[in-house]
């Protein structure tokens, strides 16, 4: 009879669910074997995960609420005997590098890259094709480089004065890009380049310069990530750009019609938002 060896598993945490969300569709693409056993919201959760289901591989954001990726991947790193492999994903390539160059672990850089986790995965491939023996031996060595590399990565986060290089500025609390199918390409659109967004009783059509895509994040939860300084609901489906407005046009009974940019589009306003316009 033929055993064949079991399918390698993983975690991911991330507080963004459509983050979460896309790499596990990324990941699937680059590596159909690999089995995604749980998510996670923040670090906490991600332990909780982890002594749950004792995944091969942990991908952690390394900027969560409460307790952050880094913190997580400590715990981690002291309570597995076993070489688990840890891979964080940060909005922040310039310390990124310099941190994990030293080999101890991996990284994906937020926005990702095809070709960036098509290497990662190569890389987590002949990690853990290694024999057990060989893993065993290099387990003490690769335990004391991960807590090398956190203990440098938490410096930097803590903008300590012996962090060689200044810490990075927050990143922001608001959804960057919106991650879609479009046919068999997942594509990154750049949240600026958005136009407007439509819902209907399932999905939400993006509609950005270049394209729409359909996706099923509903409004309201796309709407609480989006920074209020650019995107307006007008409607109870329909949020705005307002960087993409062209002029807005008065109607009857208290309405009015949001013309756009470059588009044929007219979006309606309906009274209970026609207040945002008044000094337009």
């Amino acid at each position: 009879m033929t055993h064949h060896p079991p399918l390698p598993t993983a975690l991911i945490a991330d507080d963004e669910p459509l983050l979460r969300d896309s790499l596990a569709r990324a990941l699937a693409l680059a590596w159909p074997e690999l089995l995604i056993v749980a998510h996670a919201r923040n670090g906490r959760e991600a332990l909780e995960q982890f002594d749950q289901f004792e995944p091969d591989i942990v991908f952690l954001d390394v900027h969560m609420p409460g307790m952050n990726g880094v913190e997580a991947a400590r715990q981690i790193g002291r309570q597995t005997a076993r070489r688990t492999q840890i891979v964080f994903v940060t909005a922040y390539e310039q310390y990124a590098v310099q941190a994990f160059e030293q080999g101890a672990l991996d990284y994906l850089v937020k926005p990702l890259e095809a070709a960036r986790l098509a290497d990662t995965v190569m890389r987590l491939k002949d990690r853990l094709a290694v024999g057990p023996h060989v893993a065993g031996a290099a387990a003490a060595t690769s335990t004391a480089a991960l807590e090398a590399v956190i203990a440098q990565l938490l410096e930097r986060m803590a903008g300590s004065p012996a962090a060689p290089n200044p810490a990075p500025a927050a990143p922001s609390p608001h959804l960057q890009w919106i991650r879609a199918s479009v046919g068999q390409t997942l594509k990154l659109i750049p949240v600026e380049e958005i136009d407007y967004l439509r819902s209907d009783e399932k999905y939400t059509l993006v509609v950005w310069r270049e394209g729409e895509a359909l996706i099923r994040t509903p409004i309201k939860e796309l709407l609480e990530q989006l920074d209020p300084r650019s995107f307006v609901q007008v409607h109870r489906s329909v949020v705005v750009n307002l960087h993409a407005i062209s002029h807005v046009t008065r109607g009857l009974n208290e309405t009015a019609d949001v013309h756009l940019r470059g588009r044929k589009e007219v979006l309606p306003v309906s009274r209970s938002y026609l207040h945002l316009f008044r000094q337009m």
